[in-house]
């Protein structure tokens, strides 16, 4: 097992839980907003359908960083956790697979918002959130210690330049604001400042209006 040196720098592992929340928040609230989608509400059911989307290929985002760069350090560092590393790996093929459920279910209602459409879709989501909640209640409670004491900050990082290197100019905004939203200053600072100057004045002027913009067209009833 390599261990790390005293003058290798910690990560800031917190960000892991300052993205996880947004997790939980939208995905959370995934079955209400279909619910609460008038039948046969087309504009409403492409709204919805769009954001559930976004929040989607945020986490094929983060877990595809987490696949590439945590799980093999872990595993090559932290051998007593190769039980774990392998239990959360087969989460994220569950939780891929309840996405591979509801990618149909949604198409399908946001062609055709029915009743009964979207109560199918609300229920993939409600099964969705559970397994979601659960593997990220274990992420924090057992991969984050760990990754804090074997993973350098540098390695860390690798992760999150993967999700700025796969958004695309109009996702980032977005994403970045679902993340920041429920943040306190703190951890806003902390978010920002890993952030290139350019992309955190984007964030502060005009992708602040289009993320307002989206929540108000978003939350709107």
């Amino acid at each position: 097992m390599t261990a790390l040196t005293r003058t290798d720098r910690r990560p800031d592992v917190h960000e892991m839980v300052v993205v996880h929340r947004a997790f939980r928040r939208e995905f959370g609230a995934a079955a209400g907003l279909v619910r609460r989608t008038p039948a046969g509400d087309t504009r409403r059911a492409r709204i919805v359908a769009e954001h559930l989307r976004l929040c989607a290929a945020g986490l094929e985002m983060h877990h595809t960083g987490e696949d590439i760069v945590l799980w093999p350090l872990l595993l090559e560092r932290s051998a007593p956790s190769t039980g774990l590393v392998e239990t959360m790996q087969a989460q994220h093929h569950g939780i891929d697979e309840l996405v591979e459920a509801i990618t149909p279910a949604l198409a399908a209602w946001e062609a055709a918002p029915t009743g009964a459409a979207g109560e199918r879709l609300a229920a993939l989501c409600e099964r969705f959130t559970a397994a979601l909640l659960e593997h990220l209640d274990l992420e924090e409670r057992e991969v984050l210690p760990l990754a804090s004491r074997h993973v350098t900050a540098a390695e860390w990082n690798q992760m999150g330049q993967h999700g700025k290197d796969t958004m695309t100019p109009s996702q980032l905004p977005v994403m970045f604001g679902l993340v920041l939203q429920d943040a306190d200053g703190e951890e806003r600072a902390r978010m920002l400042g890993n952030l290139p100057l350019p992309v955190r004045l984007l964030l502060k002027t005009a992708g602040a209006w289009q993320f307002r913009r989206y929540v108000r067209r978003l939350r709107a009833s």
